[in-house]
């Protein structure tokens, strides 16, 4: 539909805009794009207003809330993280394939590189650890200057 496309429009657009900024202050595109920021907040914000799927982010956040772990099928960590902006997400670390983040508390800060994906309640992030099959861009966490891959 006529929504939908101008949502994608938008997203492109702010996209562009984005790579345009990094070009200009002249760092390569992976060191700025891997760099946690309020650009990744706002990139969020709208990967959330505009239902996005499949987005490959970075970003930090701190820990409001552990979860039990999920054990149905491949077995998850999951916590809630807020970003700076206020947004929360939920993150689903695939344990079966990265460690578990043992010394994890409420309060602390972690950084995420995976994949977002729309929900109701602000958005998850998951495939934040490798990918086995070499298929997927793997991901990570970072928590007490140690990452989870």
């Amino acid at each position: 539909t006529d929504i939908i496309m101008i949502k994608k429009l938008l997203l492109i657009l702010i996209l562009a805009f984005s790579t345009y900024g990094i070009y200009q202050y002249s760092a390569p595109i992976s060191t700025a794009f891997n760099q946690p920021d309020s650009d990744t907040d706002r990139l969020l914000q709208l990967a959330f207003e505009t239902r996005q799927q499949d987005l490959q982010v970075n970003g930090s956040g701190e820990v409001i809330k552990l979860l039990n772990d999920d054990l149905k099928g491949s077995r998850h960590q999951r916590f809630l993280l807020r970003l700076a902006s206020g947004q929360t997400l939920l993150v689903a670390h695939n344990i079966d394939l990265a460690p578990k983040i043992s010394l994890l508390r409420a309060g602390d800060n972690v950084e995420f590189f995976g994949e977002y994906e729309w929900t109701a309640k602000g958005g998850v992030i998951h495939w934040t650890h490798h990918d086995p099959k070499r298929q997927h861009q793997g991901g990570w966490l970072k928590h007490q200057g140690k990452s989870y891959q």
